[in-house]
């Protein structure tokens, strides 16, 4: 889609549907709203005092001008309650209008920028979660299936972010490119998770991190079996083993400031499909588990988002790919497996294999000599039981590196909520013929999992993201349709952009 920024009047602009605003208990409008209400001979005013609009956040209704103005549709879309009023209800209320054109056919869209007058949020910030809002809402995956109707399939194709004061222009224009590049490379991240797992193998994962790395200027590098048994990779190598494809550890790399700069490593579980292995999964929901690689996805989208934004922090992606498969070649439980640093872990469930992985690509991280480290997985039961598909379970031993993530998913809407990483937690994880069990048990098994990564950190401030209910969704909400959602790559790059500042 093609986004712009136009200066001028909204009574003056032309295009297929043109979106203005109305908070909760407005009952006069007012600026852009008010402006285009007289214009219409009062017929914005009119739908409220009738009672058929209520600004209700995301709530809709178009009108048809009648050559009034030169828009052949206006949409009016509420804001919610005014004293509830963020970043979050302008990316909700642009998805709603954004629907809601695309449903009546328009093909170009034209909005004023929610909340960059009254609403106080700064200009730039709200034309971001404009585009966002609009471009992670109308998201389609439709590459394995025939166009049921090209005219619909067709969609927007432009976007005009329109503003009346000249001097607010270049603002907008800057949170609008932001706000493109950081949307197209969620999307990105949905179409690596969407993709079905005899597409999206270990090897095909690598060769388009490969591209995508090429393309915005990435360095890319990837580890195969040579270099992972070099390396001592054992506890990785060890979940692979029962695959036909072999396992693709992916390293990239943005320097966009030198070596004089903070590092930061990000590391996302990138199991391509989930059988469980021996401990083999219920077979109802596995078609569910090609999104276990979600966290890397994620972890590429971020690093994509890094790159085109040139964002001033030297900043690493790790993204092991590994299949988890049965077979008679597959890691069984009670196998004792030895990693890159040298810990051994003694397998007790083949299917708490993410944490394996990660295991050996959280000692990888170490080399970069990382100011944090912060790894994404959709890894326990435990985390959608309990905070459901609300937040994510945070866990971190640094206060800081906790609080800087709290504040990117409140800014972001990728919510985040910390949990504790008591030392008693180790008890559940003694093994008595390895240093830790791969599992803890039932009880205890969300911050346990945290505290067996943590034994396999190496001396930097760390962070834990599980974000097993986070990564899909199984009915349209907001700005997310049905699918992959792109979780951690917008609060990974807010992260990295506030650092930066």
């Amino acid at each position: 889609m093609e986004v712009v920024v136009q200066q001028g009047n909204v009574v003056d602009i032309t295009a297929d549907a043109l979106v203005v605003n109305l908070f909760s208990g407005v009952t006069r409008p007012g600026g852009a709203t008010g402006a285009l209400d007289k214009a219409l001979g009062g017929a914005i005013q009119e739908l409220v005092q009738q009672g058929d609009f209520d600004g209700k956040l995301g709530k809709t209704v178009v009108l048809y001008p009648r050559g009034a103005i030169p828009a052949r549709r206006v949409i009016v879309v509420g804001l919610g309650e005014q004293d509830k009023f963020d970043l979050e209800a302008v990316r909700k209320a642009a998805a709603a209008a954004a629907k809601r054109a695309r449903e009546v056919g328009a093909k170009d869209i034209a909005t004023i920028v929610h909340g960059a007058g009254v609403g106080g949020l700064r200009p730039a910030e709200a034309a971001q979660a404009v585009v966002e809002g609009t471009l992670l809402a109308l998201y389609r995956f439709p590459k394995y299936q025939p166009a049921q109707d090209t005219a619909q399939e067709a969609g927007l194709r432009r976007l005009t972010l329109v503003e009346f004061s000249e001097e607010k222009v270049p603002l907008l224009q800057e949170g609008a490119r932001a706000g493109q590049l950081i949307a197209e490379s969620v999307n990105f991240a949905r179409n690596l998770v969407m993709e079905p797992p005899n597409i999206a193998t270990p090897a095909e994962l690598a060769r388009r991190a490969q591209a995508m790395a090429e393309e915005v200027g990435l360095r890319c590098e990837v580890l195969t079996d040579p270099e992972l048994e070099s390396l001592g990779m054992g506890i990785l190598l060890g979940v692979a083993q029962g695959s036909v494809h072999r396992p693709h550890f992916v390293v990239l790399e943005h320097n966009g400031g030198g070596d004089d700069v903070p590092t930061v490593v990000l590391v996302g579980k990138g199991i391509t499909f989930d059988t469980g292995g021996i401990n083999l999964k219920r077979g109802e929901d596995m078609w569910k588990m090609k999104h276990d690689m979600a966290g890397a996805a994620a972890v590429l989208g971020a690093l994509r988002a890094a790159a085109l934004l040139n964002v001033p922090l030297r900043v690493v992606g790790l993204a092991p790919f590994v299949e988890n498969m049965p077979g008679g070649k597959a890691y069984r439980p009670s196998d004792v497996l030895r990693g890159l640093t040298g810990k051994t872990v003694e397998i007790i469930n083949t299917d708490a294999e993410g944490r394996l992985i990660l295991a050996d690509a959280l000692g990888y991280a170490a080399r970069f000599r990382p100011d944090a480290v912060v790894d994404i997985a959709t890894l326990t039961g435990a985390q959608m039981i309990a905070l459901g598909p609300h937040a994510a379970a945070l866990f971190s031993n640094d206060d800081g590196l906790a609080a800087r993530l709290e504040e990117a998913g409140r800014r972001t809407g990728e919510r985040v909520w910390r949990l504790p990483l008591w030392d008693e937690y180790k008890e559940a994880l003694k093994s008595d013929v390895a240093e830790v069990k791969n599992t803890g048990g039932r009880y205890s098994g969300l911050p346990t999992t945290a505290k067996f990564l943590e034994h396999f950190t190496e001396g930097y401030a760390w962070a834990h993201l599980d974000v097993a209910s986070m990564v899909w969704t199984d009915s349209p909400r907001d700005y997310h349709p049905k699918g992959p959602t792109g979780y951690g790559v917008r609060l990974f790059v807010e992260l990295l952009r506030q650092w930066a500042e």
